[in-house]
């Protein structure tokens, strides 16, 4: 009952409703677009393509893309030039001074941020597009009779096209985070990842229930069990906080500067301060040796992504990238200037340089387990897949999938209560303004 009335609540109000049906239906554009083959290749031959591209770091790609990577679709990179765009100017950020200037100067400097990283986009877009069509007229086992339009042509279309469709979902993603609810981009890779969670289960179903010795639907539910809890250890990950308590000499209270001895608050420091940013950053040079291995065989090995050495290599990797993007991300400097400036101060701890020691000595504690609990969690997969999980099921165990998707749901609920504890508020503030139009 209290969903459903909850449900009511947030229908009832005009503008979420709007922002919520229009975040619905720009997904649903993306999505049909993302199933809209490249003109010039004929979508009945393209079953190869999905077949080389269904397992390994492919497969996770694919993921990502809503299965537009494996549909050879006008949106077969989908969004993630732009991410790779934006991790590339968050990181030139720490040494171009003309970037560190933009970041300090508002909301002017973030629309420049954000124009930078379009352009970027673009560009990593003209990179990528040419390697994708190289790669599946020669890698990924389409024949020549698929290609309906031979030569420079198709390349040119192509290029063209899938630069095209990134940019539309670029613009897909701004304006659902401009109009309508949640971070637009991080939803577009959600609702991809999501969109091949009915096939995946399925399969693992019929896995199960139709080989002799599989476990059949017992170890389903199993499954199903240890998936939630999984899903649980990730809301504690993405939500986990440490809490700094922070002490005020005085108060600003209605205009008047007031002692007030004893009034706390408190620094909340998270677990994971890096999100998912580790893992990405992890993936992006784990995806290395694909391209090398052809010329160095010795690392052929770390093309498996259930391999012992790749999820060392891995782990490792998303440890280091979690203290790294803490560092770059949240400025103690900055917060125990912050603190000083408001009256504030941690109980036994001098301003200034002191509580910036302080903040930063205690973000580095708890960044270590919180990286080596992200780093088990992305691992995850690859341990299930060795006890019998299908591939594609396996996914959703943890690593980039899991955390993208619970980190988006809690992003997304949390505006929505925001519009939902506004409307208290308004109702609250209406009889007040009606009372005081009664008096005039």
């Amino acid at each position: 009952m209290n969903l459903i009335n909850r449900l009511k609540e947030i229908f009832s109000i005009e503008e979420l409703k709007n922002k919520i049906l229009l975040t619905i239906g720009l997904i649903a554009v993306y999505r049909f677009m993302a199933s809209v083959p490249l003109p010039g290749i004929d979508p009945l031959q393209l079953a190869a393509l999905k077949d080389s591209t269904s397992g390994g770091l492919l497969g996770l790609l694919n993921a990502f893309t809503g299965g537009a990577f494996a549909r050879a679709s006008v949106m077969a990179l989908g969004i993630m030039p732009y991410i790779s765009a934006s991790i590339v100017v968050q990181l030139m950020g720490i040494a171009v001074p003309y970037l560190q200037k933009l970041q300090k100067d508002g909301e002017s400097g973030r629309k420049k941020i954000t124009q930078i990283t379009r352009w970027l986009t673009i560009g990593i877009t003209l990179v990528q597009a040419p390697t994708y069509i190289t790669a599946i007229k020669t890698q990924f086992g389409l024949g020549p009779e698929a290609f309906l339009v031979p030569g420079v042509t198709f390349w040119v279309s192509s290029i063209i096209i899938l630069t095209a469709g990134t940019i539309f979902a670029m613009w897909l993603g701004e304006r659902i985070t401009d109009k309508g609810v949640g971070n637009g981009i991080s939803l577009l890779i959600t609702v991809g990842i999501i969109a091949n969670f009915p096939a995946a289960f399925l399969q693992e179903f019929v896995a199960k229930t139709t080989n002799a010795g599989a476990g059949g639907i017992m170890m389903i539910l199993i499954e199903i069990i240890v998936w939630f809890v999984v899903i649980l250890l990730s809301v504690l990950l993405v939500t986990a906080v440490r809490k700094i308590a922070v002490q005020y000499a005085r108060r600003t209270v209605a205009g008047n500067i007031q002692n007030v001895a004893g009034s706390r608050d408190y620094i909340p420091l998270k677990l994971n301060a890096a999100g998912v940013m580790p893992i990405i950053f992890a993936q992006a040079i784990m995806f290395l040796p694909v391209a090398l291995a052809q010329k160095f065989p010795f690392m052929a090995s770390l093309q498996d992504i259930n391999g012992l050495g790749y999820n060392i290599i891995f782990a490792l990797l998303i440890i280091i990238f979690s203290y790294f993007y803490t560092a770059i991300t949240i400025p103690t400097n900055k917060m125990a200037d912050d603190l000083k400036r408001s009256g504030g101060f941690i109980p036994g701890i001098r301003p200034g340089k002191d509580t910036a020691d302080r903040l930063d000595s205690v973000l580095s504690r708890i960044t270590f387990p919180g990286s080596i609990f992200l780093a088990a969690l992305s691992i995850l997969p690859a341990v299930v897949v060795q006890f019998g999980v299908q591939q594609s099921w396996a996914m959703f165990y943890g690593g980039t999938s899991l955390i993208i998707m619970v980190g988006v749901a809690i992003d997304t609920l949390q505006q929505i209560n925001s519009y939902l504890l506004n409307r208290h508020y308004d109702g609250l503030m209406k009889p007040g303004n009606s009372n005081r139009k009664s008096n005039k």
